[in-house]
C-alpha cells in the first residue's frame, strides 16, 4: 500500500495520451491481482450543488457519483481497480 502516489494512466490508447494522476491511496494486489486506486473525499453538504432544498446525504452522493464516472473508465483501461469512499461531515458515507 502507498499513500498519495502518482499514476501515469494513458488517457486515450489511440492518441497514446497520457496524464499523472494523484491516488490517495493505492493498495497493490487488491482485487483479482489488480492494483486498486483508492479515493477519499470529505464532502460539506452545506455546499452549493444546483439543488434548492436540502437533504441528508444528497451532497455526497453527487460528488461520489462524480467521482466514479470521473475516473473508473481510465482505472478499468488501465487495469486498475477504482474505489471511492465519499463522506460528509455529519458522519454520511456514500455505498
Amino acid at each position: 500500500m502507498k499513500k498519495e502516489t502518482h499514476l501515469n494512466f494513458s488517457t486515450n490508447p489511440l492518441d497514446r495520451k497520457s496524464t499523472l494522476r494523484l491516488v490517495d491511496i493505492m493498495v497493490y494486489g487488491w482485487i483479482g491481482g489488480k492494483h486498486a486506486c483508492v479515493d477519499l473525499t470529505e464532502v460539506s453538504p452545506l455546499v452549493e450543488i444546483g439543488v434548492r432544498a436540502f437533504a441528508v446525504g444528497h451532497a455526497t452522493l453527487k460528488v461520489a457519483s462524480n467521482k466514479m464516472i470521473k475516473h473508473e473508465k481510465t482505472c478499468s483501461d488501465n487495469q486498475h481497480a477504482f474505489i471511492s469512499f465519499a463522506f460528509d461531515i455529519f458522519g454520511f458515507l456514500a455505498p
